[in-house]
C-alpha cells in the first residue's frame, strides 16, 4: 500500500493550536476565570454599536471597496494627523483589513520572498512567527528579559544584515507591556535606514499607555516612507470580534499590502467598517476615561499579585501584567499555569510560547486586566489559594 504523505506543510507543522486557544479551552473546561487570552468580558461602546446597526438597517450589507471605505479613510486621516503629525492621504495610503493579525500577515507577505530575514523582538505575539514562516523567511529574534524588557544594543545589531528585510516592532508591547522609549525606537529607525529595511509596527496598544506617551516610529526622521503602521478596533473599543484593522504607509508600501490584502480577505465587514467610523472619531472624553478605568484595573491586580509574592513586572502599557512566580516552587511557566487553572481556578498565559527558545520565557506569567471590575475581584479572591505556596 502506498504511505500517505503529510498533509501539513513543514512550515507549520511545528505551531499546533495558539497557546490562546488552549488555555481558554482549558479554563472553560475547569470553570476558571479566564484571565488568560486578551478579551474583555464587558461591550463595546454604545455609540459605535449604534453606529454598525444603523448601517444594517440601512442596507450596507455588499462588498466594501477592497481597500475600505471612504469616510473611514478620512476618519483615520484625521485622527493619525490631529494625534502624531503623520498625514497619511485617503484612498491611497490607508488599507482596511480584517483585524490588524490580517495586516501583519499581508505586509509580512507581501515585503519578504522566500530566505528573508525578519526581525522579530521576543517575546512575540505568536502569529508573528507564523506569518514570517507562512512566508518562506526566516525569522531573527532579539530578547526582551524581565524585569524592564530592555533588548541589548549588540544584539539587536546583529539580528540585521544583508538579508533583512523586515522588523516588526510591537509598542505598546504584548504580552510584556513594553513601551519603547524615543532612544529604543531611534536605534530601531537608525538599523531600518541603514540596511534598507521596512518597519511593521504594530500600534494595536497605541492608546493605552499609562506611563509617557505613545511615540509612532513612523514620526521618527526618516521612518514614514519605510514604515506600515497597524492599528485596529479590538483593544481601544473592546469590541475583538469585529476583527477591524488598518494599515498605513506611503503608497509604494500600500501597494505591496493591498497586493496580498486582495487575495486573503479581499474585503472587510461593511457595516462594521461605518462602525468604525464612528469610533475613530469618538470624543477625547472616551480615550481618556479608557485609560483612567485600565489604569485602576492594572494597579488593582498588580497590587494583589505583588501582595501575594509575586514579581510583578508594572506594565507601562496595553492591559496586561506580567509576573514572576520564583517564590511558589515551580520549575517553569507552563506547570505554574496549569497549577492556577487546576488547582486556584484562574487562567494565566505561559509566555514561554512566545519564545525561540522556550526558557528564556519560563520564570514568569501573563494575566490580562480587560475585565470587569467583579471579575478582577473574583479571580483575586481564588488566587489567595496561592498564600499557602509560599
Amino acid at each position: 500500500m502506498t504511505e500517505t504523505r503529510p498533509r501539513l506543510t513543514r512550515r507549520l507543522a511545528g505551531f499546533g493550536t495558539t497557546i490562546f486557544t488552549e488555555m481558554s479551552r482549558r479554563a472553560t473546561e475547569l470553570g476558571a476565570i479566564n484571565l488568560a487570552q486578551g478579551f474583555p468580558d464587558f461591550d463595546g461602546p454604545e455609540h459605535v454599536k449604534s453606529a454598525a446597526a444603523a448601517a444594517i438597517a440601512a442596507g450596507h450589507a455588499q462588498y466594501a471597496p477592497m481597500h475600505g471605505i471612504t469616510p473611514l479613510h478620512e476618519a483615520l486621516s484625521e485622527s493619525y494627523a490631529r494625534r502624531y503629525g503623520l498625514d497619511y492621504a485617503p484612498l491611497r495610503e490607508i488599507t482596511v483589513t480584517s483585524g490588524a493579525t490580517e495586516a501583519i500577515f499581508d505586509s509580512i507577505a507581501a515585503l519578504t520572498d522566500v530566505g528573508d530575514e525578519v526581525v522579530l523582538f521576543e517575546p512575540y505575539y505568536d502569529s508573528y512567527r507564523a506569518s514570517v514562516c507562512m512566508a518562506g523567511a526566516i525569522p531573527r529574534t532579539v530578547t526582551l528579559r524581565p524585569p524592564r524588557f530592555d533588548f541589548d544594543p549588540a544584539e539587536l545589531e546583529r539580528a540585521f544584515g544583508e538579508r533583512t528585510r523586515v522588523c516588526v516592532l510591537n509598542t505598546p508591547h504584548n504580552p510584556t507591556g513594553k513601551t519603547f522609549c524615543r532612544e529604543e525606537l531611534e536605534h530601531v529607525a537608525r538599523l531600518c535606514i541603514r540596511h534598507d529595511v521596512v518597519c511593521v509596527a504594530d500600534e494595536v496598544y497605541e492608546h493605552l499607555v499609562y506611563e509617557g506617551s505613545h511615540v509612532p516610529i513612523a514620526t521618527l526622521p526618516g521612518m514614514r516612507e519605510r514604515t506600515v503602521t497597524i492599528s485596529s478596533l479590538a483593544k481601544t473599543f473592546s469590541l475583538t470580534g469585529w476583527k477591524i484593522g488598518w494599515a498605513l504607509a506611503p503608497e509604494d508600501l500600500t501597494r505591496a499590502v493591498r497586493a496580498a490584502h486582495q487575495w486573503v480577505t479581499f474585503a472587510t465587514a461593511t457595516p462594521l467598517q461605518h462602525g468604525a467610523v464612528a469610533a475613530v472619531r469618538s470624543d477625547e472624553s472616551y480615550f481618556r476615561a479608557l485609560v483612567a478605568s485600565y489604569r485602576a484595573k492594572r494597579d488593582r491586580l498588580a497590587g494583589a499579585l505583588a501582595d501575594l509574592g509575586l514579581e510583578v513586572y508594572l506594565p507601562a502599557g496595553t492591559y496586561f501584567v506580567c509576573a514572576g512566580f520564583s517564590r511558589f516552587g515551580f520549575d517553569d511557566d507552563v506547570a505554574f499555569c496549569r497549577h492556577l487553572i487546576e488547582k486556584v481556578g484562574v487562567a494565566a498565559i505561559p509566555p514561554s510560547a512566545f519564545f525561540d527558545d522556550p526558557a528564556d520565557g519560563r520564570s514568569f506569567v501573563r494575566f490580562a486586566f480587560c475585565k470587569r471590575d467583579e471579575t478582577l475581584e473574583a479571580a483575586i479572591a481564588r488566587l489567595q489559594a496561592l498564600r499557602s505556596h509560599r
